[in-house]
């Protein structure tokens, strides 16, 4: 299974970015699915997750601003982000996870900057 996302960048605080996740594998819809970032010096943050037909789940320091929601026929996770803020910055990375395997995207960067 490959997990490969695309849509970061640089971004002004207030502003908005969608992370896309698409899944190489099969039965998608059984995969727990998220995002996770990373800045340096700090450990991997769970931000959102969401199972094939469950409710989503995020941090707190991202309730209300950031949605995630996935497409099973097209097997992709996408993660909305509004109301950017400089501490947002990070390295995100989609998830996958099946039977207790775990899968990982590459990262994307993301940068909240004036």
């Amino acid at each position: 299974v490959q997990l490969v996302e695309s849509g970061g960048g640089l971004v002004q605080p207030g502003g908005s970015l969608t992370l896309s996740c698409a899944h190489s594998g099969s039965i998608f819809n059984l995969y727990v699915m998220g995002w996770y970032r990373q800045t340096p010096g700090k450990q991997r943050e769970l931000v959102a997750t969401l199972k094939g037909g469950g409710s989503p789940t995020y941090v707190d320091s991202v309730k209300g601003r950031f949605t995630i929601s996935r497409d099973n026929r097209l097997k992709t996770v996408t993660l909305q982000m509004n109301s950017l803020k400089p501490e947002d910055t990070a390295v995100y990375y989609c998830y996958g996870k099946k039977s207790n395997v775990e899968y990982w995207g590459q990262g994307t960067q993301v940068t909240v900057s004036s």
